[in-house]
């Protein structure tokens, strides 16, 4: 199972949940207060981990939403050949190959240890 069930008003900042299919990093969230005829609605701004794309939705806070599981990793930089870069989990030994962020192309030599972010059956390098 890639995700869990939860309730709007267990999230908080800096946590996780699916905003249309994509999993999302939670930036920030406002509640207002219930109305005469319905309950508390909470706004919610988040950005998309892999896309980087910012998303907003609206719930009642006992809405249920999905939340993705995270799983954070070490690998070993195996080989680096243009624009995709074969890696080797230091728990499983398993190797993969996953597209270079532009931002780390210029700073990664094989030999080197990173960590990456599994959810959702995707992968993303996020420290060197």
């Amino acid at each position: 199972m890639v995700w869990e069930m939860a309730e709007v008003r267990t999230l908080k900042e800096g946590r996780y949940m699916n905003i249309d299919e994509e999993p999302c990093k939670i930036t920030s969230i406002s509640t207002s207060k219930p109305g005469k005829h319905g309950e508390a609605k909470a706004r919610i701004e988040a950005v998309g981990i892999f896309d980087g794309s910012k998303r907003s939705v609206v719930y009642p806070v006992r809405h249920k939403v999905k939340v993705p599981m995270i799983d954070k990793r070490q690998a070993q930089i195996v080989n680096i050949a243009g624009s995709e870069i074969q890696l080797m989990d230091l728990d499983t030994y398993e190797m993969f190959q996953i597209p270079v962020p532009d931002e780390l192309k210029d700073s990664l030599t094989p030999g080197e240890n990173l960590q990456y972010l599994v959810a959702m059956g995707r992968k993303k390098i996020t420290r060197v």
